[in-house]
């Protein structure tokens, strides 16, 4: 165990986490999601049994979002539904974000098809137990000034 972090970030997680450069993508997934397919080679940590909320909250406690990128968040738009419309699990990625101190203008609600096109670009994929519908996110790795 380490003092002051988030004991669900797991050794390898973290590892992970770590090794990303700024400008690379997480993404963060539902428990239907088909991650070892959309993977293609890149490393998948499993979180079984937690929410895509309490996963993304652990993963932002040491993750800096890109405050050069217009929208470093995003997370997959309910098909068939208004541009408004956010589930739950969705709504909470966008508080999360908020209190990152970025606006929620700046998570993106990306199409179904698009967001997997979207993922191949990520360095890392986060499945967690999240059942419900739509429960997927994605999160750009800023930059730490020391």
């Amino acid at each position: 165990m380490l003092k002051g972090l988030d004991p669900i970030l797991t050794p390898e997680l973290l590892m992970h986490l770590c090794a990303m450069g700024h400008g690379e993508w997480v993404a963060v997934v539902d428990a239907n999601f088909t991650a070892d397919f959309l993977a293609h080679g890149k490393p998948v940590v499993r979180l079984p049994g937690l929410s895509l909320a309490r996963v993304s909250q652990a993963v932002l406690s040491v993750f800096p979002l890109a405050t050069d990128v217009a929208q470093p968040a995003a997370y997959m738009h309910v098909c068939h539904s208004a541009p408004t419309h956010r589930t739950a699990a969705q709504q909470a990625v966008v508080n999360l974000v908020e209190l990152e101190g970025l606006s929620a203008t700046q998570v993106e609600a990306v199409e179904r098809y698009a967001f997997y096109e979207k993922i191949k670009g990520a360095s890392l994929i986060v499945q967690t137990g999240e059942g419900t519908a739509y429960g997927n996110a994605l999160f750009c790795k800023g930059v730490i000034l020391l």
